[in-house]
C-alpha cells in the first residue's frame, strides 16, 4: 500500500474516504480474531462501537483548560477517584488522565527530578530494574536523568537485595513494575519501597499493564504480592485504562499519594502574552474523546465486569503457561503471574526466533525478546477462544524448526538474532535508528525490522565502513559455528 502523496485536487465524499480508510487496514494484523498478542485490547465490534459513540460525543472537546470544559474535568476527577480507590490509596490520592503509559512515565520522572532539584540535586539519577519499560529510557534521555540499573533475581524480578548499593544522594526515585512487560513478573514492591522510604526516596510503581487487571485478579482470589498504595512507601502509580481497562486508545493515568507531589508535575507561566498559562500534564491539547471513552468503559464494566474479564484472562494465561511448559524444548521465562508471559528454548539448537517466524507463517503475530531471547504473549480475555489453536501451532512450529535448523539463517530469525547478540550495541543502535528513520521520510518509506535480510553475506557490499566490519565479522563467525 502506497502512502498518500498529498491532498486531492478536489475533496472526496464521506463514503469514499471511509472506504479508503477501510482499505488501509488490509495489511494490519488480524487482531479481531485474536491473532495479535500485543498492542491491541479488543473485545468485539459492539464494544468498539460503544467506545466510538462515547468518543464522538466529545471528539471536539479539549481538556487543555479544565475551567472551560467542565464536563471533561468531571470525567477526569471521577476516573482518578476510582483509580485511587482501586489501588487502595488514601483520600489524598490525586492525579491526571494522560495520553498513554509513556506520558505517565515521563511525568513521574519530571516530577521527581524537579522535587530533587529543590534539595540541591544537580546530577539526578533513578534506579530502574533492567526489565523496566523502555519508556523510562526515553524519560531518562528527555529529562537528563541517569539510569542506574537494578539486576534481576532468578525469577526475573528486580533483585531488591542489590537496591541499597545503587542509592546515593543523587537518587531521585526508585521504580518497580507490576508487572514488568518483558516477562510478566511483579517486582518485590514491598521490599523495594521499604528501602526507598528509609532513605526518603520516592517509589513509583509502573502498573501501566497491570493497573486495571491485577486488582480484579486479587478480588477473584489469585494470590498476588502487594504492589499498590497499600504499601506505605509507594508514592505514585501509573496505570493505563486503554489496556485492561478496555478504553479507546489514548487514556492512561498517573496518580500520587498527595498533592505536594502532583504540584511538581505541573507547569505554570504567569508572564506569557497569551495569558497566564497552567498545564497539569505533558500535553497541551488533551482530546476530550479519550476522556469520554475511558469514563464510559469504566462505567460500563464496573467491578463485576472487570472481574469477569480478569477471570477469562487468567484462564487463558494459565492454559498458555501450562501449554508452553508441556512442549518439549520450551520453557516459560521467570515466574509470571499474569496477564502476560514469555517463553524461550531450552535447547540451544532450537532457534526461538525461527519458531516465531513459523508462528507468523501460520497467521500469528508475535513479539520477540532479547536478554534472554524469547517470544512474548500479552494475553487478553478474548485469547481464551484461541489459546488451544495457538498452542497447537506452536508445537508444530517447534517441530518444524527442529527438523530444519537452517531456518535460523533466514527471515527475522537471522536479523533479530544478529541484532540481539552483536556485542557492539552502539553500532546496532545506529543501524536501527537509520532504518527506522526511513519510515518517516516525506514519501513514507517502509521498513520491517523483522524481515530484513541477514547482514552477511547478502549485505556484504553495503557494510563497507570500518565501523561496520566488526559486526559483519561477528555474524559470519556465528554462522560458521552453526
Amino acid at each position: 500500500m502506497k502512502p498518500v502523496s498529498g491532498l486531492p485536487e478536489h475533496g472526496r465524499s464521506h463514503a469514499d474516504v471511509l472506504k479508503a480508510l477501510q482499505a488501509f487496514s488490509s495489511d494490519d494484523p488480524d487482531y479481531k480474531h485474536s491473532k495479535l498478542w500485543s498492542l491491541v485490547y479488543y473485545l468485539d465490534e459492539a464494544h468498539d462501537d460503544f467506545l466510538g459513540q462515547a468518543y464522538r460525543q466529545f471528539s471536539s472537546a479539549n481538556g487543555l483548560n479544565p475551567s472551560v470544559f467542565k464536563s471533561l474535568k468531571r470525567m477526569e476527577t471521577e476516573i482518578i477517584s476510582s483509580v485511587g480507590k482501586l489501588h487502595h490509596g488514601p483520600d489524598t490520592v490525586c492525579g491526571v488522565v494522560t495520553s498513554g503509559g509513556t506520558e505517565s512515565c515521563l511525568l513521574a520522572v519530571k516530577t521527581y527530578r524537579d522535587l530533587a532539584r529543590k534539595r540541591g540535586v544537580r546530577r539526578p539519577e533513578m534506579v530502574l530494574p533492567t526489565t523496566a519499560h523502555v519508556a523510562w529510557g526515553k524519560a531518562s534521555e528527555y529529562f537528563g536523568v541517569k539510569i542506574r540499573k537494578l539486576p534481576l533475581d532468578q525469577d526475573l524480578r528486580a533483585d531488591a537485595s542489590k537496591l541499597l548499593r545503587l542509592l546515593n544522594r543523587n537518587t531521585i526515585m526508585v521504580l518497580g513494575s507490576a508487572p514488568a512487560y518483558p516477562h510478566g513478573t511483579i517486582d518485590p514492591i514491598e521490599h523495594m519501597a521499604k528501602i526507598a522510604a528509609l532513605h526518603n526516596i520516592p517509589m513509583h510503581v509502573d502498573a501501566c499493564v497491570g493497573g486495571f487487571i491485577l486488582p480484579f485478579m486479587a478480588l477473584n482470589g489469585v494470590p498476588l504480592p502487594r504492589w499498590d498504595y497499600s504499601v506505605p512507601g509507594v508514592t505514585s502509580i501509573s496505570a493505563d485504562i486503554h489496556k485492561y481497562g478496555y478504553a479507546a486508545k489514548g487514556a492512561s493515568t498517573i496518580t500520587y499519594r498527595h498533592l505536594d507531589l502532583l504540584k511538581q508535575q505541573m507547569f505554570v507561566d504567569q508572564d506569557w502574552p497569551g495569558g497566564v498559562f497552567a498545564s497539569a500534564a505533558l500535553l497541551g491539547t488533551r482530546p476530550g474523546g479519550a476522556y469520554a471513552a475511558a469514563w464510559a468503559a469504566m462505567q460500563h464494566f464496573g467491578v463485576d465486569g472487570y472481574r469477569e474479564l480478569a477471570a477469562c484472562t487468567q484462564r487463558a494465561f494459565e492454559r498458555m503457561r501450562d501449554g508452553v511448559r508441556a512442549i518439549d524444548g520450551l520453557r516459560v521465562l521467570g515466574a509470571p503471574c499474569g496477564p502476560l508471559l514469555a517463553y524461550a528454548a531450552t535447547d540451544r539448537r532450537l532457534n526461538i526466533f525461527a519458531v516465531g517466524d513459523q508462528m507468523e507463517a501460520r497467521g500469528w503475530s508475535v513479539n520477540r525478546l532479547q536478554n534472554p531471547d524469547g517470544l512474548h504473549a500479552m494475553i487478553t480475555a478474548k485469547h481464551l477462544n484461541v489459546v488451544d489453536e495457538y498452542l497447537h501451532d506452536l508445537a508444530e512450529s517447534v517441530a518444524a524448526v527442529r527438523a530444519h535448523p537452517e531456518l535460523a539463517n533466514s527471515g527475522s530469525a537471522a536479523t533479530y538474532g544478529m541484532m540481539s547478540h552483536v556485542p557492539l550495541r552502539g553500532m546496532v543502535r545506529q543501524k536501527v535508528l537509520d532504518l527506522f528513520a526511513q519510515m518517516y521520510r516525506a514519501d513514507g518509506g517502509e521498513v520491517d525490522l523483522h524481515t530484513l535480510p541477514p547482514p552477511a553475506p547478502g549485505l556484504r557490499g553495503k557494510l563497507e565502513s570500518w565501523a561496520e566490519r566488526p559486526m559483519q565479522w561477528y555474524v559470519q563467525r556465528k554462522q560458521q559455528r552453526r
